[in-house]
Formats: structure tokens, sequence, C-alpha cells
């Protein structure tokens, strides 16, 4: 750990998330060359492919920093690591109503965030949002709050029906989902699901397409009615905020947003998955090795309080 300055904060972390698909292409060595300084996480170590201190959702209780701080619960955008310190600017008090565990959201919340941002519903949209990972079940939340709009959660995995539910949201296997939507999301990192995201879209709708697959060539099928259809295919990526308020917000707002809408104790629908710090090289590995399954997996250090 580095020597702390005077605006620097000392953070003993409680919590963090695997992000399970980007984390899943670090831990297989499958960021492309052209990406390794565009996948740098805030505060990583080391340099692709390999030796890597990645990750980029800690939660955690500062030990030492400026008064205002001392003692607050945090968020940072950090690797995995049991002690760790940044400048005070890094971290992010959680909002009350936020309880610790939850806040390991945080990271995915915030693409989330700008995800609807790019996307733009509005009030009355058909909307699906296909591939029910964490992801794609914050952004199905979000736009599910909308008044008048139909939202459908669509995955492979029944078992996302009752997590939709839930979240207040609907839900449907790729077979029997609506289409003619006004807007498909989709989340899934995978061809198929790609293709049933392209083939729900009505007359002039967006295809918001939020996966990222590494070095992976995904075939995109532009035949059948995509150009009678007049779709659109766009791009939704974290690193810069929406346009639509890049103006006006900063990565920093945008981020604290994400953390304060953690208050809905719904979204701990989403933790389904838990391990210790100490056992973090068998998780990677048990998760690579079977992606289907647990939504969010929350790490648990040695100094966190019980609240699992």
């Amino acid at each position: 750990m580095d020597t702390p300055r005077h605006d620097d904060v000392i953070v003993e972390t409680w919590f963090t998330a695997v992000s399970r698909g980007t984390e899943s292409l670090v831990f297989a060595g499958a960021v492309p060359d052209s990406e390794f300084a565009r996948m740098r996480a805030p505060f990583q170590e080391g340099m692709f492919p390999f030796p890597v201190k990645y990750g980029y959702s800690a939660v955690g209780r500062v030990v030492e920093g400026p008064d205002e701080l001392a003692g607050r619960i945090v968020f940072c955008l950090h690797p995995h690591a049991d002690l760790f310190c940044v400048p005070a600017a890094a971290v992010l008090a959680l909002a009350d109503g936020v309880p610790p565990a939850r806040a390991v959201l945080a990271a995915n919340a915030e693409t989330a965030v700008n995800a609807v941002w790019d996307a733009l519903p509005t009030v009355g949209d058909r909307v699906a949002v296909v591939g029910g990972g964490t992801l794609g079940c914050l952004v199905a939340w979000l736009i599910g709050g909308i008044p008048g709009t139909r939202v459908q959660l669509v995955d492979i995995d029944e078992g996302r029906a009752e997590v939709a539910a839930a979240l207040g949201v609907g839900f449907a296997t790729p077979n029997r989902a609506d289409g003619d939507c006004d807007l498909v999301v989709h989340a899934s990192a995978s061809e198929a699901g790609l293709t049933t995201a392209l083939g729900l879209a009505g007359l002039e709708a967006t295809v918001l397409e939020l996966s990222w697959y590494g070095i992976a060539r995904p075939a995109v099928p532009l035949g059948h009615a995509f150009h009678a259809q007049r779709l659109t295919l766009k791009s939704s990526q974290v690193g810069r905020v929406a346009p639509s308020r890049r103006t006006r917000t900063a990565h920093r707002d945008r981020l604290a947003l994400a953390l304060g809408l953690l208050c809905d104790p719904r979204l701990d629908v989403l933790l389904t998955g838990w391990s210790d710090f100490a056992d973090l090289p068998r998780t990677m590995l048990h998760l690579h090795q079977h992606p289907a399954g647990a939504l969010c997996h929350v790490v648990r250090y040695p100094a966190a309080p019980d609240q699992e």
C-alpha cells in the first residue's frame, strides 16, 4: 500500500463485487491488445494480460483520512484488496439507507444509468432487455420505473422470472418474448442474445448493445429484416458519460447518482453469490468455468460486519 498523503484516505475493505463478464474476460486473458489502455481499471496494478490486479467495486470503512470521511463507509472503484490508500476524492460516502453489501452494485448501476441515458426511453415505450445478468436486471429495473412502460426481461434461464417479478418488470424466454418493441437493450454477451434482440425490435426501433465481447467476434445478423425495419444498432459504454448528459454531468456525479439509487431494498435479490476474500482465486476460476447461475457475486473481507 502507498504511503498516505494529507489528502488521502486509507480504507479497510468490507465487500467487493466480481464483475462476472468483464473480470472473466480479464481472468481468461481475453482483453484485446488494442484495448489494453482503455480497459485499465482505476487504481489497477500491473499490465494486461498478466499479472494484473483488477476490479472496480469496493466498499469499506475509512480508517484514516480527513475528518469529514474518517469512520465513514465509502464506495470506491478499486481492485480487490483488503486495505487500500487512495485520494479522498476517489471515494463516495454511502447515502443513508444503502447497506454496505448492496453498495457493491454501484459500478454496475453506474453502467446501467449511462445505458438508460444512451437509450432515452420514454413514457409508454415497449422495452425488452435481453440478458438477465446483473447489468440487464438493473437496466430493466431503471426503465421499469418510467410510467407507462412495458418492460420485459428476456433470458434463457426461467429462474430469472422470480428476479424480474421482484424488480417489478415482466419476464419471457426468447421464444415467448413480445416483439415490436420501441427499444431493445442487449446485455447477454452472446451471439444468440444479439440475434434475439434484433428480432424483437419494431419498425425504426433502437437496439442498444451493452455487451462487451473481448476478443470474440460474434456474427451479427444484419440481413433478414434489419434494413427493412430501419433499425438502429447503437453501442453504450460506461467509459464516457452519455452525450445527452455529458455537458452537465461528470463521472463522479454519475457514480453518486447510481450509488444513491441503491436505497431500493428490492435490489438485494441481485446479491446471489458470496465467498471470502481468501477464496478469491478459486472463486474466479469457478465463475469463469460456470458463468451461469449467480448474479452479483459478493466477496466478503475479514473486517466486514455480518450482513449476508
